[in-house]
Order: C-alpha cells, then sequence, then structure tokens
C-alpha cells in the first residue's frame, strides 16, 4: 500500500466531510506518495520529537491527530520549527498524515474513543453549524458530579481534573469533545446535557456554563485525546496489515 492509498483508505473511515471549514488535515508532507508503506507510528502531534524518532527508527509513515501544517507556513528552512520539522521528514522519506476534527467526530475516532475509556457508550451526537456530529452525547445512570469527576480523573489517569459547577447535583447526561471544546460548551448544555467533559474550556466559558447550570470537567488537552491512539493502531492495522506503533508523549508537567 502506497502513501496515497493509505490516506485514500483513512478517508473513506473518516471522510473530510467531517472536516471543520477552519481545519488543514490530509498529507502534510511526502516525498513521494506513491512510496511503500511498510512501517507505522502513530501519535497526537507532528512535532520535531516525533519526526526525529520516526527518521531514527526507521518509520516511513506518521499518522497524527493534529495538524503538522496548521496555518500558512511562510518559510521552510532549517532555521523555523516548521521548517524544521517539514524538511527533517521530506528529506529523510517520511510521510505525514494528519486527520484531526474528521478524527474527532468520525465513529470510532477522538470523542468515541473518550467516551469509551470511562466505560460508557455514546447514545447521540452534537455540535455547532461547522460540526454539527462532533461531540459525543452519553445518557447515563445517576451519579453526582463529584462521583463523574472522580471517574473520569481515574479512568484517564489524570493528575488533576479542573471542574466548574455545582458537584453535588444529580448527572444523567453528559457531553463529551476531547482537546480544546470552549465552543462546544453552550451546543452540549442545548442538548440537554448536565455535564461536560473536555480537554480545555477556558475560565471564563466555564464559569459562565455553570451560572446556566451546567458542570465542566476538563481534563486538559492531552488526556482528552490519548484514548484515540490505541483505537486508530487498530483501525491502521486493519487497513493495512502493519500493526503501528504509537508515540505516546504528554509535553506538559504538573510541578
Amino acid at each position: 500500500m502506497t502513501v496515497f492509498e493509505l490516506h485514500e483508505k483513512l478517508t473513506e473511515k473518516f471522510p473530510r466531510s467531517l472536516s471543520c471549514s477552519w481545519d488543514n488535515d490530509g498529507i502534510m508532507v511526502s516525498a513521494d506518495t506513491s512510496s511503500a508503506v511498510k512501517k507505522i507510528l502513530l501519535a497526537l502531534d507532528g512535532t520535531a520529537e516525533v519526526v526525529s524518532y520516526a527518521r531514527e527508527n526507521g518509520y516511513d509513515t506518521v499518522i497524527t491527530h493534529h495538524p503538522m501544517i496548521f496555518k500558512g507556513v511562510k518559510s521552510v528552512t532549517f532555521g523555523s520549527l516548521s521548517g524544521r520539522r517539514i524538511l527533517d521528514a521530506a528529506l529523510n522519506g517520511v510521510s505525514v498524515i494528519s486527520l484531526h476534527t474528521r478524527l474527532d467526530a468520525g465513529n470510532d475516532g477522538v470523542n468515541d474513543s473518550l467516551v469509551r475509556a470511562l466505560g460508557l457508550e455514546a447514545s447521540g451526537t452534537f455540535g455547532d453549524d461547522d460540526a454539527p456530529t462532533l461531540g459525543r452525547i452519553s445518557d447515563t445512570a445517576p451519579m453526582t458530579g463529584e462521583e463523574l469527576a472522580c471517574l473520569v480523573k481515574e479512568k484517564l489517569a489524570c493528575s488533576f481534573v479542573r471542574v466548574t459547577g455545582d458537584l453535588t447535583k444529580t448527572i444523567t447526561r453528559i457531553g463529551f469533545c476531547g482537546g480544546d471544546g470552549k465552543d462546544f460548551v453552550y451546543p452540549a448544555l442545548s442538548a440537554g446535557c448536565s455535564a461536560y467533559i473536555t480537554g480545555d474550556s477556558g475560565y471564563n466559558m466555564a464559569e459562565d456554563a455553570a451560572e446556566d447550570g451546567l458542570l465542566t470537567i476538563e481534563t486538559g488537552h492531552y488526556h482528552s485525546e490519548a484514548p484515540v491512539l490505541p483505537i486508530l493502531s487498530k483501525i491502521v492495522f486493519e487497513i493495512t496489515g502493519i500493526e503501528p506503533d504509537i508515540f505516546d508523549s504528554c509535553a506538559y508537567r504538573i510541578i
């Protein structure tokens, strides 16, 4: 299977129609999209560290969640961070494919994986005009906000979670959006959710939502998205017959 063919197969599973209009996804870097895919690395981010690891360990293809190239690149030289990553990959035969918001919204993607990591199942979707089915809803047996927060902290192995709202309230419908979920706080409330789990929602947005009755639980960006990596590994194996390795590293530390 070639790099181009792998991307086409991934697009069948996670169609571009699911991507947000502002997003950038697809084949980020490839010196030759007709080259054979032999060894695959999965990562949340296409960082310089990930590209260097791929090069040093013989990976020809890296699949990431976040786009390796997001905003317009104005110069590709070893003197800039984006340039170094692009050149390191291209000059050393490493192709990078990024999926981002279509992986968030797609079946078995980031948000389905987040729900399942808590031992729950999705019962519906929600979103905004640009991504109407990106978020996930789980209707659950009643629990308190504190019980839910403790469940999230335990199952996602977080050092802490940030909670805004009433911990004593009874939760029966939960909204999920991995990563930066501030734009989906009020869509979750409109969908009838009594709690909302996301990576980051922002102080003011969470405070305002609490006044409107929504309990927000923030796990940090990494912890809300990392559960997708083993699920994506199974999908890639089914497509290619190659078992990918996972570069699972969190850049930030709690000190």
